[in-house]
């Protein structure tokens, strides 16, 4: 199959923002701490899949006596083999966590509405996360394992999976991209203008399908970067649950804290991120998913 450049640009950057404000304009930050305030997110997403997906399901799991939530939207249901796209909704203290990770979050919303009466050649979940976030990040509670776990123990037929983390934040100016190794700014730049598809040695033959084609036919500037797991941020996401599942997995991001200073910040709001190229790459994973 060769690659061919997508179609014109689909997402909406009217309706993200949209998304964007409801999102994280809320009384109070949506984590743990705060139920209410994470199953009103839950519920909000829960609509919005409604409105366009072949079927809609709510996955609850108990953490401590407190019941939280998996928002999970399927298109392409006649088809066997599944490919899990992904994103959390919680956030890390008390902010507003536009970027990280408001901004995958809704990507998965706009990606709905595209997906929606597409002819697939996989099935396609759409999941929103619970508990990705500190105290929960890499226990058995986030909600991405809990997800995860679920595919195995029921031996789903799954491709690949992957997680949109922080897809919202770019820089043109130089010196706006670091880097866990100081030398790879020698080959990947210093300005942050551009998406990451984030994989590990030997991750799979999704995860390189999948980079290939978002590579060659997005619309927005991509970078492949290639390591080991113990290399830091390579993993600092829920792609790491299906890692560890053996599934083939990928992490698409702005970079996240190597670029984004507003990481985990009170700063992290919705007014910092360049909607336009969010869009982009909005449009290029949707692009993607039609040619697997």
């Amino acid at each position: 199959m060769s690659s061919v450049c997508f179609a014109a640009p689909q997402a909406d950057t009217t309706r993200i923002k949209h998304h964007l404000t409801t999102i994280t304009k809320t009384p109070k930050p949506r984590n743990y701490q705060n139920l209410d305030q994470l199953n009103q997110t839950a519920e909000y997403i829960k609509n919005v899949f409604t409105a366009y997906a072949d079927s809609v399901s709510v996955q609850e799991y108990t953490v401590d006596g407190q019941v939280y939530k998996n928002v999970i939207a399927s298109f392409g249901t006649e088809n066997k083999k599944r490919v899990i796209v992904g994103a959390h909704y919680d956030v890390c203290g008390n902010q507003q966590g536009a970027d990280d990770n408001a901004s995958g979050v809704v990507g998965l919303l706009e990606l709905a509405r595209l997906l929606k009466g597409q002819k697939l050649n996989h099935r396609v979940d759409l999941v929103a996360y619970t508990l990705e976030e500190p105290p929960y990040f890499r226990t058995e509670h986030m909600g991405s394992y809990v997800h995860a776990k679920s595919l195995a123990d029921n031996k789903a037929e799954v491709y690949g999976m992957v997680s949109l983390e922080m897809i919202g934040y770019f820089k043109e100016e130089k010196k706006s991209q670091t880097y866990p190794v100081g030398i790879l700014s020698l080959f990947y730049g210093s300005r942050g203008n551009y998406i990451t598809l984030v994989n590990k040695f030997g991750a799979g033959a999704f995860a390189k399908n999948f980079s290939r084609r978002f590579s060659s036919g997005s619309l927005i500037k991509s970078k492949k970067f290639t390591g080991p797991p113990a290399l830091p941020g390579i993993d600092f996401s829920d792609h790491l649950n299906y890692w560890k599942l053996g599934y083939s997995a990928l992490m698409l991001t702005d970079t996240s804290f190597y670029r984004n200073k507003n990481y985990h910040e009170p700063t992290d709001t919705l007014e910092t991120l360049d909607l336009t190229k969010m869009a982009k790459v909005i449009d290029g994973v949707y692009g993607t998913l039609l040619q697997l």
